[in-house]
């Protein structure tokens, strides 16, 4: 069986833009008649997906993997870290909780997860024609050589050919690719077969005598200019440009805070694309206002992120709200800070054995070892959704119960989440991919505003990200030198 060919992608910085341009060479390769698959050896983030078999891996190689046509795998993602403080990480391997780490005891652990990493590449290149690596980070943080299993070092393992991505849009882009250039081994150096630069806006033409510059300094060639796109692609982690976004003009008013561990906030992705919903994100009691709608997302540190609100002043302001007849939903972990208490007796989340809870929901959550992983269906029972077909999954530590009505009645049987009042939670994450869900939600706040509904229904949330993935790939199309990018792999393959 023959292997696959390979093109990994690297960066300057985090946030160059490496997983979107992976994405869209997923998309380009699968045009082109190839079997593709995404792989990141090591993503560190809070926006994770869980597969068809309830393994956990990041949300960008599950996003990666729909632009190539591929059902997510875990294989794509064999180790996941996700920040449960500034000093520690959540270790996830093949798509399983491992171990809770600091940092520094995380950098001594992770030469011993190469062999896990090199099965899980090896076992999907056996089954593919491409394979799209992703970087992490920027290959020239030198602190971080010593062991690496994510940038030059995954790419000497899988003697993979490089291409170097910078970020103009932030300034410097020069700087950044020549630097990091420069700060590679000559080995490593001999890895980077092309330079891209990246989220460029104006005419190209003016880049061209600083680009010829740059190739004679490397002696690499730039291989492609590509413009800063307007895609609606789910983002990797809270770098994302979607939490800043602030839709003013819109008749309806929502209000997502802006947690500081907050998770999975691509659930909200579908209420941005109604015309009706105004989304902004809050992280400061001044700023909330009187929202139509006060959404708890996500987050990785319930109890931690808890007590930000109490002391900055927002969770009064969400009771305050929610006392005035405001509507509040709380989601995950959201969910979770809603109810009547936290208890946390074997420290599976932090060092905090208990803490009271907002006290807006008759529930109460027992975090216990393990975490939840599971891909659900259900109605909505009741409340702004009543009636609405969900589709979701659940990704979370710790079980809550209590009383109140059901937020929904699961396929299985089950009942999820909580609703009393104005006031609703729920674990399902990715339940406004359901296009009946926005309308219905988009509905019940315009009548409680007075506001005549927008007609229509709302597009599929899948036809609308397979759609945003060949305007992708046809941006890069254009952008990119393909021909080169074919030749590399070509000639590095074997």
């Amino acid at each position: 069986m023959s292997r696959a060919k390979c093109i990994m992608i690297q960066g300057t910085m985090s946030g160059a833009g490496k997983s979107l341009l992976c994405t869209a060479l997923c998309r380009i390769f699968r045009q082109d008649g190839l079997r593709v698959a995404p792989f990141k050896s090591q993503n560190m983030a809070l926006n994770s997906f869980v597969t068809r078999d309830l393994l956990e891996i990041g949300r960008a190689q599950a996003v990666q993997a729909e632009a190539a046509g591929a059902e997510p795998d875990v294989r794509m993602n064999p180790v996941l870290l996700k920040p449960s403080s500034d000093v520690g990480s959540q270790v996830i391997v093949n798509g399983r909780v491992r171990a809770q780490m600091a940092a520094a005891d995380y950098f001594a652990y992770k030469k011993q997860l190469i062999p896990e990493i090199l099965a899980a590449y090896e076992s999907l290149a056996a089954e593919n024609d491409v394979i799209v690596i992703e970087g992490a980070g920027s290959p020239a943080e030198i602190n971080l050589r010593e062991n690496d299993i994510v940038n030059m070092g995954l790419a000497e393992l899988v003697r993979a050919p490089v291409l170097l991505a910078g970020d103009i849009d932030r300034g410097g882009v020069f700087a950044q690719l020549y630097g990091t250039v420069m700060l590679l081994t000559e080995t490593e150096r001999a890895r980077v077969r092309g330079l891209i630069i990246n989220k460029f806006r104006g005419d190209a033409a003016l880049l061209r005598p600083g680009l010829k510059q740059l190739e004679d300094l490397t002696g690499i060639p730039v291989l492609g200019v590509v413009p800063f796109l307007h895609v609606d692609i789910d983002d990797e982690d809270s770098l994302s440009p979607r939490l800043a976004v602030s839709q003013t003009g819109r008749p309806i008013d929502l209000a997502v805070i802006r947690l500081p561990h907050i998770a999975n906030f691509t659930d909200f992705a579908p209420l941005e694309a109604h015309p009706v919903l105004g989304l902004r994100y809050v992280d400061r009691a001044s700023g909330l206002g009187t929202p139509d709608l006060v959404i708890l997302p996500g987050t990785k540190s319930t109890m931690e992120d808890l007590l930000w609100l109490r002391r900055n002043g927002l969770e009064a302001a969400i009771r305050r709200l929610a006392a005035a007849g405001t509507p509040v939903l709380g989601i995950c972990g959201g969910y979770q800070m809603l109810g009547e208490r936290i208890e946390d007796a074997d420290a599976a989340e932090g060092n905090l054995p208990s803490l009271r809870g907002m006290g807006l929901l008759p529930c109460r959550t027992e975090f216990v070892p393990g975490k939840t992983l599971t891909r659900v269906r259900g109605i909505a029972a009741g409340g702004p959704l009543d009636g609405a077909v969900l589709e979701g999954y659940e990704i979370h530590m710790g079980r809550t119960g209590g009383e109140g009505e059901a937020f929904c009645r699961l396929e299985d049987g089950r009942t999820d989440g909580c609703r009393q009042g104005n006031v609703f939670g729920t674990y399902l994450h990715g339940l406004f991919d359901s296009g009946d869900a926005v309308e219905k939600l988009a509905a019940w706040l315009c009548a409680r505003a007075g506001i005549p509904p927008e007609t229509g229904a709302a597009e599929p949330r899948q036809a609308v990200k397979e759609r945003q993935y060949d305007l992708l790939a046809s941006a890069v199309r254009e952008a990119l030198d393909l021909d080169a990018v074919y030749r590399i792999m070509e000639e590095t393959a074997g």
